[in-house]
């Protein structure tokens, strides 16, 4: 399929895939997006819970790594706000190194430009300690083989959408998003349409509907209650 690296609302670049009108990020901006759904919402909803009981640990579950950017706001924000996160990308099909030289979240981000880079660079399948505060492992495989089991406590789901993958939103996966959470964890993505809200609902998921990111009427968080 083709592949072409574009410029989004915010000035972040993503990847789309031309074939599908499908985009890794939102083309309303990718970076917005990112922080939006997953930092605020995910992240520092969560850990806001866990520093008020003076712990400092967290687990992450990323479905779909990408272009790693919603790994490298992670990282971060823990160093910032003094959390330790242990962070599992999964991801099928790794991008290129030629699509990779072209994303420009560092300079936009105003952070050194081998911080994105270390990220990718990382051996697949073995935990890395990329700083005192951020740990990552990537898995490269299909979202339907996880067997993890009460392991996280915050899941990013952030697959291609039900339009061009719905696949990747049945009832099927989000059985295993629910095991690979642990009680009280907290699953949170860009999608808002009723049929996820309704599996996510019938799963036992808490389920709210929030304000989306720019271009993004509503999003969506589960918690495993």
């Amino acid at each position: 399929m083709q592949r072409k690296i574009i410029t989004t609302a915010d000035g972040s670049k993503t990847i789309q895939i031309e074939d599908w009108n499908e985009q890794y990020h939102s083309v309303h901006g990718a970076i917005q997006e990112a922080n939006h759904v997953y930092i605020k919402h995910g992240l520092l909803f969560f850990s806001s819970e866990i520093l008020a009981q003076q712990e400092s640990e967290i687990s992450i579950l990323e479905i779909g790594f990408g272009t790693g950017l919603n790994a490298l706001l992670t990282q971060l924000k823990a160093e910032e706000i003094n959390l330790k996160v242990n962070y599992v990308g999964i991801e099928a099909f790794p991008i290129s190194s030629e699509e990779l030289e072209q994303l420009n979240y560092a300079v936009e981000l105003q952070v050194p430009s081998d911080k994105l880079n270390q990220l990718h660079s990382c051996s697949w399948e073995e935990e890395h300690e990329i700083s005192e505060a951020f740990k990552l492992k990537k898995q490269q495989q299909l979202f339907k083989d996880i067997s993890a089991e009460n392991k996280f406590d915050v899941i990013y789901f952030d697959a291609f959408g039900a339009r061009v993958q719905p696949e990747l939103w049945t009832e099927e996966i989000f059985k295993i998003m629910y095991k690979a959470l642990k009680q009280n964890g907290v699953l949170t993505t860009y999608a808002a349409i009723g049929k996820v809200r309704r599996t996510l609902i019938a799963l036992g998921f808490e389920v709210e509907r929030l304000d989306g990111p720019p271009g993004k009427r509503h999003m969506l968080r589960a918690v495993k209650r």
